[in-house]
This record gives C-alpha cells, sequence and structure tokens, in this order.
C-alpha cells in the first residue's frame, strides 16, 4: 500500500505499533492516517481512541483498512470516529487510494 501511494504521489509515514502511530499523528499531523487493527502494543482502536482525544490530532481523518471484519469490529471502529472501515480483502489498492483522495478533497 505504501509503494501505490508514494507511486501516485503521496508522502507516507509508517509507524510499527500503535504507540508509534499515535505519537507520529501527534507530531507530524498528516493529512489522513491509515490504521490496522491488529498491532504490536496498543491495538488499533486504543490508538485511535487516543487520537480522537488529544485536541491536536482529534480531527485528522483517520481510515481504518483492517482484515478484521465482523460488524462489531466495523461497529466499534465507526463508534470510535473512525471516518472510514475498509476490510483490506474487499478493496483494490487502487481502490483504497481512490477513497483516500475523495477524502482529502
Amino acid at each position: 500500500m505504501t509503494r501505490k501511494l508514494v507511486n501516485e504521489g503521496y508522502e507516507t509515514i509508517e509507524a510499527t505499533n500503535g504507540e508509534e502511530g499515535v505519537r507520529t499523528a501527534k507530531s507530524e499531523k498528516p493529512d489522513l492516517v491509515l490504521l490496522d487493527l491488529i498491532l504490536p502494543g496498543i491495538d488499533g482502536f486504543e490508538a485511535l481512541a487516543r487520537i480522537r482525544k488529544d485536541q491536536e490530532t482529534a480531527n485528522l481523518p483517520v481510515i481504518i483498512l483492517s482484515n478484521l471484519g465482523q460488524k462489531e469490529d466495523i461497529e466499534r471502529g465507526i463508534k470510535l470516529g473512525a471516518t472510514d472501515y475498509l476490510i483490506k480483502a474487499h478493496f483494490s489498492p487502487g481502490e483504497i487510494t481512490e477513497k483516500i483522495a475523495s477524502i482529502l478533497k
């Protein structure tokens, strides 16, 4: 996904775990966060909750991009404030890039 985004002209920053993701969102203030749910340390749900709780990052668009596709997971992600919830297996990298572009407009 990173390669696809870079090829489309986006600048990307990666984090290897939930805590680093939250810190990076706060320090770098990206235009959008792509967030997986299965992460080392804190999971994506907790990372999203922390991003939404911090005044500096509360309004960042966050797209959950996960293989967790149970109704309960989707509802929880949206309730925590995800801008969108995409199940990896249901979207191609091109479709994900299109979603990102539409949110950033």
